[in-house]
């Protein structure tokens, strides 16, 4: 991905030296078990799901954990970090791998689940309508988000950087904008969860009608 024109500061970021970091504290077995734990309950309502791509995947830990509970599961990962997606190709064929920017992808196709988990709240809020229409391009029956809420929009700092962390109602405003996306399942993962925590998630599972 040389030489990639980026919209936003936020995309740079992450295509950079701070997703190159990412990558090194978001593995390892305890966190596979987390997401398994956690996929088990936000997709306990899911039916007959085939395909599923990930917007925003790193090196796969999502996919690698909806894998072994979908073990027939075709996945695809679209990842803006090159070491990332060059990671990612391990886990998924790097045919279905899609090395470029959220903003720059455009779906040709539908898959059984669309997936963003911890990225829509690193986006630069001016182009969320655009992610939002994107994704419900993408997907072809269920639309899982799970990110930081609030009930409004709100930026906090994250690891002494401005302007990368935002909280808000992702899936309310995907459901307003998207009136064919309807709430199917909600739930909440914490951080402190003595057993399987996760970054204190909030997520959503909608369904195209």
């Amino acid at each position: 991905m040389p030489n990639q024109a980026f919209e936003t500061e936020q995309e740079k970021f992450w295509a950079g030296e701070f997703g190159n970091a990412y990558i090194h504290r978001n593995q390892g077995a305890a966190l596979l078990a987390s997401n398994l734990d956690f996929f088990v309950k936000a997709l306990k309502q899911a039916r007959s799901l085939h395909s599923c791509i990930e917007f925003g995947a790193n090196i796969g830990m999502n996919l690698k954990a909806l894998q072994l509970l979908f073990p027939d599961l075709e996945a695809h990962g679209i990842e803006i970090n090159p070491s990332a997606a060059a990671e990612l190709a391990n886990t998924i064929p790097a045919a279905h791998v899609y090395p470029t920017s959220l903003l720059n992808f455009e779906p040709t196709r539908t898959w059984d689940l669309t997936l963003i988990k911890g990225v829509l709240i690193h986006l630069n809020p001016d182009v969320l309508p655009k992610v939002y229409d994107k994704l419900v391009r993408s997907c072809g029956r269920y639309l899982l988000v799970a990110e930081y809420y609030n009930p409004s929009p709100m930026a906090i700092p994250y690891r002494g950087h401005n302007d990368r962390l935002f909280k808000r109602d992702f899936a309310g405003e995907i459901m307003d904008r998207h009136p064919q996306m309807t709430l199917v399942d909600y739930g909440f993962a914490y951080r402190r969860d003595p057993n399987f925590p996760q970054d204190d998630i909030t997520w959503f599972l909608l369904e195209k009608t």
